[in-house]
């Protein structure tokens, strides 16, 4: 069981999470592995007092890279499974918003 808190790990702000974010009202989050849809529409709400319209979840592989000499597999970042939360109209964030 776990409760709120372990269901995000982390944010997620890159060039595209950015833009996501103004243009579209919508935040990334790094997640468990095994969260579900509703337990991190549930976790966002209640974290940060928001309403959520939608979640997108997807699974991102692993970067893998090859050996110089033998060729041979490695993997150089593990996968991880990532969230992207659409909000209400009207409501943010203030943990990803910039400096005003």
């Amino acid at each position: 069981m776990t409760t709120i808190y372990d269901v995000l790990r982390r944010p997620l702000m890159t060039e595209k999470s950015s833009h996501q974010q103004v243009k579209l009202g919508q935040y990334a989050f790094e997640v468990s592995s095994d969260a579900t849809k509703s337990m991190i529409k549930n976790a966002v709400e209640t974290l940060f007092d928001v309403t959520v319209e939608r979640v997108n979840v997807l699974n991102v592989p692993a970067k893998r890279t090859r050996r110089a000499r033998s060729r041979r597999l490695a993997v150089r970042r593990s996968g991880y499974k990532k969230a992207i939360v659409t909000l209400a109209d009207g409501d943010s964030i203030d943990v990803f918003e910039g400096v005003r």
